[in-house]
């Protein structure tokens, strides 16, 4: 099967997404295909400093950080009847505390901390589709870096499993995760061109 074959209306799974062979990047949400843009510089010198950041705070730490392409499999907390993952998505950069999560293939499971930097073809995809499945995955922290406005928006999820947003982060700031509360970023440095 070619890129070109798939029905982007269809339903697919895991097993779906094993069997393509084609180059181009996509990701399933809720069983939906999403082909995946190439990012713009400016969203690869954005991943590349926060990926630092997040590797020098994570030395001599018991826990894991990965940047795209590295698919992370989601099944809703509240699971579907066939149990079939129906979500894969790649995440520019992803923390991972319970390493028992982690296979060859990537990881089964939500990683604790989720980023996605924002580009121009992908921003609805972004902010609303993954959003919801990160929500209903139990992701814990959720950032969505806005490169053109230099600010981070922070979903922190509550005790009833919902997002609560966290008052927006710019490049004047120090961005401090609740979930790695020692994680502290200072966002000039990583917005700074």
């Amino acid at each position: 099967m070619t890129f070109d074959q798939l029905d982007l209306n269809g339903t697919y799974t895991y097993a779906n997404y094993l069997k393509w062979t084609f180059e181009e990047r996509l990701e399933i949400i809720k069983g939906k295909v999403f082909p995946m843009s190439t990012p713009a510089r400016i969203h690869q010198k954005i991943s590349g400093k926060l990926s630092y950041e997040i590797q020098k705070y994570l030395e001599g730490k018991k826990c894991e950080a990965y940047t795209a392409p590295f698919d992370v499999r989601l099944t809703p907390l509240k699971r579907n009847k066939s149990n079939k993952v129906h979500t894969v998505v790649q995440p520019d950069l992803c923390v991972i505390y319970d390493l028992d999560k982690l296979d060859d293939k990537g990881c089964v499971g939500a990683p604790d901390l989720i980023i996605e930097i924002l580009s121009p073809g992908n921003t609805r995809k972004k902010m609303r589709e993954k959003y919801d499945v990160y929500e209903e995955n139990g992701v814990k922290e959720y950032w969505l870096v806005e490169p053109q406005d230099k600010c981070v928006f922070v979903y922190v999820l509550n005790e009833t499993g919902k997002y609560i947003g966290l008052q927006p982060v710019t490049d004047e700031d120090i961005l401090i995760s609740t979930v790695f509360p020692d994680l502290q970023i200072d966002l000039a440095r990583v917005f700074d061109n």
